[in-house]
């Protein structure tokens, strides 16, 4: 692909991945489907996607472990300043500690704990969300690499 092929291969992914989330969203009318930080995820899995922070452990597990500790906050700790500012570092430390980093999934907590989410948001959006997106990341890859074994 050349220079202008990749960016316009890399958008039509991410609208696909976004509209088919939005999609599921407005079928079911539970409004679990979308959370903020996919639109930052799918920018590394479409558009830089040799990137380590756009590899699938980093993408669903950044996402999940940095969720997982939002609700936990939620659930058990409350919702103040000071929690809000140490479930974000947590998460952080959380995904350095474990190699699945993933920028955008650093908003996660932040999202949860002032959206109020409970236990289920880890399965949709989170894991449902970013296992969509990573496989359609996963599809595009496969699709740009054969057309450059056969340009």
């Amino acid at each position: 692909m050349n220079k202008v092929q990749f960016p316009v291969a890399a958008g039509i992914a991410a609208t696909l991945a976004i509209g088919i989330l939005s999609y599921l969203d407005s079928l079911t009318h539970t409004g679990l489907w979308l959370m903020a930080p996919f639109g930052a995820t799918a920018v590394l899995v479409f558009g830089l996607p040799d990137s380590p922070l756009a590899k699938a452990k980093n993408v669903i597990a950044g996402h999940f472990l940095t969720a997982l500790i939002g609700v936990f906050f939620v659930e058990f700790i409350g919702v103040y300043p000071w929690s809000l500012a140490f479930a974000t570092g947590l998460a952080i430390t959380t995904m350095l500690l474990t190699r699945t980093t993933h920028p955008p999934a650093g908003a996660n907590p932040m999202l949860i704990m002032l959206t109020g989410q409970s236990w289920p948001f880890l399965i949709t959006p989170v894991l449902i969300g970013a296992s969509a997106i990573v496989c359609l990341g996963l599809v595009l890859n496969k699709v740009r690499e054969a057309y450059l074994k056969a340009a």
